[in-house]
């Protein structure tokens, strides 16, 4: 057998638990979310998820190594990330609020929103090394090809991060609805979710392997 149960268990309820750790990703499907409303959120969500992919199938195949390996490789990539999260966060501090009969005005479609969720996740190679150094721990050879292990539990990690992420979607956006009967209130979120972009920006942009 690949992965035994006991296996299956432990892995799920740690990528749940790390699902529900405050980090960026989570934090990225909130704003959007109480900024656009529970689809966006969702949109995101799918788009953080085929991000893992990517990842899942890198440390697979050994690609993720690079970014451990070669510091350029790894500060590259890292900068274009935080300059896209400052792109975003200069269209929310120019965003104007929303009227109550317009809640497509000013947000992002949905294959707009499904990209940045992409982009924001693969263009962060924390995201590579930290599946470099937390999927292995759950492989063994004895089991079987190690690829396949990987490939399997890089999927129940993102099934698990659907879950969480797509609850905070859900959640946050019930606030949707209050936001939008004050433009004073959509202003300030739109303030706060720039700053929150400038925030994961310099963020990423500082990080070290």
């Amino acid at each position: 057998m690949v992965l035994t149960p006991d296996i299956v268990l432990a892995f799920f309820l740690a990528s749940v638990l790390l699902g529900l750790a405050p980090g960026p990703d989570n934090i990225f499907v909130l704003t959007q979310s109480t900024l656009h409303g529970r689809s966006a959120g969702l949109m995101v969500t799918l788009g953080l998820c085929t991000g893992l992919i990517v990842h899942s199938l890198a440390v697979a195949f050994g690609a993720a190594a690079l970014f451990q390996s070669s510091e350029l490789a790894f500060s590259a990539l890292k900068l274009v990330g935080a300059a896209y999260l400052l792109y975003l966060a200069w269209g929310a501090f120019r965003a104007p609020p929303a009227s109550l009969s317009a809640q497509s005005v000013g947000a992002p479609g949905r294959l707009a929103l499904y990209r940045r969720g992409i982009i924001m996740n693969i263009t962060n190679p924390k995201v590579s090394i930290f599946f470099l150094a937390f999927l292995p721990q759950f492989a063994d050879p004895a089991r079987g090809p190690v690829a396949l292990q990987i490939v399997l539990l890089g999927g129940l990690f993102i099934l698990a991060t659907l879950l969480v992420f797509g609850a905070v979607a859900v959640a946050a956006g019930q606030l949707r609805g209050w936001l939008l009967r004050s433009q004073r209130i959509q202003l300030w979120i739109n303030r706060l979710a720039g700053a929150v972009f400038v925030g994961l920006a310099l963020r990423l942009a500082t990080t070290q392997r």
